[in-house]
């Protein structure tokens, strides 16, 4: 698949922009400040329906303007399907596929799928888990688009959970006591939604490995090896009482759908060995939501122990292992197969957008980075100056610049 045309309106700095890309290599060449990174965010946000930036859509208008809208035509075989997103501050965003509207945004997702590394993606190793537990979030629902629905009913479940155990914390230490009752309803829900995520990412995990100790290996000639596992903190409560946040690895998975089951009845059983614990603290201790991603690096944590090129390296395999494993689907006779090409409905390559990354590399990184890509179906490059497109990469160059993007001569 391929993104053929892009239009802005009030989104970012353009009041409006027009721009064709073609398959292969596509080059936005422009001084900094000038909107060659909106124009990637756009093309990112049709596929996700969010940005790599920010975590809310109202720095995505224009200043001055009441809505913003995004629309895209992507190419899948001889298909063509054109989507158009408008983005309203303090309002709920609204979608059109091929101009009829859309019952939900998210009805686009699966569209498009795009795989996007930029220089924000050192957080993904330097950061936070919940920088790693989003990358495989956003993962999941390119390959499996109504894992959305899951994610989103997920984060409703947990807002009114954690809003009970407040307010039964705070009954608990007066003379009235608490009325559980509410709570075990929401025990259950919490359950029957975290489950289906956990096993999705253990499973997705599992099949990045292989995808990210070879790209480690080869943009960094083989120093070191890289390795990511799944850390549950279902795992750690159920083994021996431990505190939730440093349970051990994730156990392999086995048939998606079973293994979700069983993690059901396991996050039940872990809600009530906490329970004393989250009433008091009057947060909820067990759940996808304080699971992480462990990434190693010859045997060692990546975070803190990784150079800055070593982390580099490090966020650049995790993103091509996410190009390659959207390319090729999961691994033949997997728990993850059928279900992956059932709800998914293809395993089209992904457009691959390089947002300011080659000015961050070394000479040698920089030119195994560019054999690794040069054979995709579509790469969106951002560049300060020409230069610092590798020569592998010829293409078409785009001048992005004083509002305007214009195919160069």
């Amino acid at each position: 698949m391929h993104v053929s045309h892009l239009s802005l309106l009030d989104f970012r700095s353009y009041a409006q922009v027009d721009v064709e890309f073609e398959p292969g290599i596509n080059a936005l060449v422009g001084p900094n400040g000038q909107g060659k990174t909106n124009l990637v965010e756009a093309v990112g946000y049709v596929a996700t329906l969010g940005s790599h930036r920010v975590s809310t859509d109202a720095a995505l208008i224009r200043a001055g303007a009441p809505r913003a809208v995004v629309r895209s035509r992507i190419v899948r075989g001889d298909r063509a399907s054109v989507v158009e997103i408008e983005i309203t501050a303090g309002k709920a965003n609204r979608a059109r596929i091929n101009r009829s509207p859309a019952q939900r945004p998210r009805d686009v997702l699966g569209i498009a799928r795009t795989v996007l590394f930029a220089p924000e993606d050192l957080v993904l190793v330097k950061g936070d888990p919940d920088a790693r537990r989003r990358f495989l979030d956003e993962l999941t629902v390119l390959l499996v688009p109504r894992m959305a629905g899951v994610l989103s009913d997920y984060d409703r479940v947990l807002r009114q959970r954690s809003a009970l155990l407040k307010s039964a914390g705070a009954a608990r230490r007066s003379s009235a006591g608490p009325d559980l009752r509410t709570l075990d309803v929401w025990d259950a829900k919490l359950a029957q939604v975290g489950a289906q995520i956990v096993a999705l990412r253990e499973s997705l995990v599992a099949e990045l490995l292989p995808h990210v100790a070879l790209a480690y290996e080869q943009v960094s000639a083989g120093q070191g090896e890289a390795h990511v596992a799944y850390r549950s903190s279902l795992a750690g409560v159920l083994a021996d009482g431990a505190d939730p946040a440093e349970g051990p690895d994730a156990p392999a998975s086995a048939a998606t759908g079973s293994r979700a089951d069983a993690l059901e009845a396991q996050m039940l059983e872990a809600l009530a060995l906490v329970r004393a614990k989250e009433l008091e603290r009057g947060v909820c201790l067990v759940g996808p939501h304080r699971d992480d991603v462990v990434l190693t690096l010859g045997g060692l944590p990546a975070k803190g122990y990784a150079s800055h090129g070593e982390s580099w390296s490090f966020a650049l395999a995790l993103r091509l292992a996410s190009w390659r494993l959207l390319t090729e689907g999961p691994s033949a006779g997997s728990s993850a197969e059928a279900m992956w090409f059932a709800e998914s409905g293809d395993d089209a390559e992904p457009v691959l957008i390089l947002d300011d990354v080659f000015a961050e590399l070394d000479s040698r990184r920089r030119s195994r980075l560019a054999d690794l890509v040069a054979g995709a179906g579509q790469v969106l490059i951002t560049a300060a100056v020409a230069e610092d497109v590798p020569e592998q990469l010829v293409g078409v160059r785009i001048d992005v610049g004083g509002g305007s993007a214009t195919r160069a001569r």
